[in-house]
This record gives C-alpha cells, structure tokens and sequence, in this order.
C-alpha cells in the first residue's frame, strides 16, 4: 500500500524557463535521462499501477519509468496540467515587472486566475476527486501506485496529503523526475 508521485522529465521549455501549462511538450534527450535513471533507482519498489497526465511530457516519463515492468499504465484528465491560460508560452515571467502570473508562484493565496487559465479551486477540485475516486480505493485494497504528473498539479495533491495551506503550496514543488512518496 503505497503511493508515489514523480514530477515528469525536463523539457526544452523547463530549460528556457517557459511556462509550459496545458502545452503539450515533449522531453528532451536530458528528460530521457533523468527518467532513466529514476527508473533504476525505483527497480527495487513493487508498483501495480500507474497514472498520468495525458501530456507527452508525462507520458513518455511514465513509459520510459516503467520499461520492462509488466505495470499498466492508465492515462487521465485529471492529472493534466493546471491551466496558465495566455501566459502559457511566456519566458521568464518574473523578469517582468507586475506579469499577473506570478502572483500565482510568489502569493498563491492572492492570485486570481488570469484569463484561460485555471483556478486553484478547479484545480483541487479536480485532483481530489481523482485520488478519492481513483486511486484511495485502489490503495486501501492493497495496490502500491505511481502517479506521473506535473509540477502545480503535482503540488495539489501533495497538499491534499500533507494539508499544506495554499500560501505554501509551492513547498511540495520537486524537480524534474523527483519521486516523493506520499503513503
């Protein structure tokens, strides 16, 4: 009975400090890497399932994290990125000066949702129902599960986990490929 998130691989984007949101990008040759060598150092722990975002970023992680392993491996929705809206794209938002989105990575308590972009509100409501609907049944049956995601997304379920409040919700934020175990 055991869970465990991992933040997917690095991309061109992290790389150039773009914020990616919804975009679907895919990893870079370093990314490959880094999920490689995850991978060897999870070879030890039992994992019956996995879960991940629909974007390629998440899912090449995934398949790359579990090569070899007879593990399915379940795409959802859910598990998508949190939304950025028009700010998706943009380079280095914190060398502009008042950009509203990074209201949202330095105060996230005060940051209202930019336009396109996702609330914190949708975003808990949505990775909640996922771990309660999905994977707690699963985990209180015994199943040892794996979640591949993204970095805010990530964060939302760890808070739910740990019950961080949303001024430090970045707190659960990981690098690329880190494992954090959360049962």
């Amino acid at each position: 009975m055991r869970l465990y998130i991992v933040r997917h691989g690095e991309t061109d984007w992290n790389k150039k400090k773009l914020v990616q949101g919804r975009k679907d990008i895919p990893l870079n040759e370093y990314g490959r890497h880094l999920a490689r060598e995850t991978s060897y150092g999870m070879r030890q722990y039992q994992i019956d399932l996995a879960y991940t975002s629909p974007l390629r970023r998440a899912k090449e992680t995934a398949e790359i994290f579990l090569k070899g392993r007879n593990v399915p491996v379940y795409t959802d929705d859910r598990l998508v990125e949190m939304g950025f809206g028009v700010y998706e794209g943009i380079e280095n938002s914190f060398a502009i000066d008042d950009c509203p989105i990074n209201t949202l990575f330095k105060k996230p308590e005060k940051y209202v949702t930019v336009e396109g972009g996702e609330s914190f509100e949708e975003l808990f409501a949505r990775t909640g129902k996922f771990i309660d609907n999905v994977v707690m049944p699963q985990v209180n049956s015994g199943k040892d599960i794996l979640i591949v995601g993204h970095g805010a997304m990530n964060c939302s379920i760890i808070a739910k986990f740990r019950g961080t409040p949303l001024d430090k919700f970045w707190d659960g934020m990981t690098d690329n490929c880190q494992v954090v175990k959360l049962i």
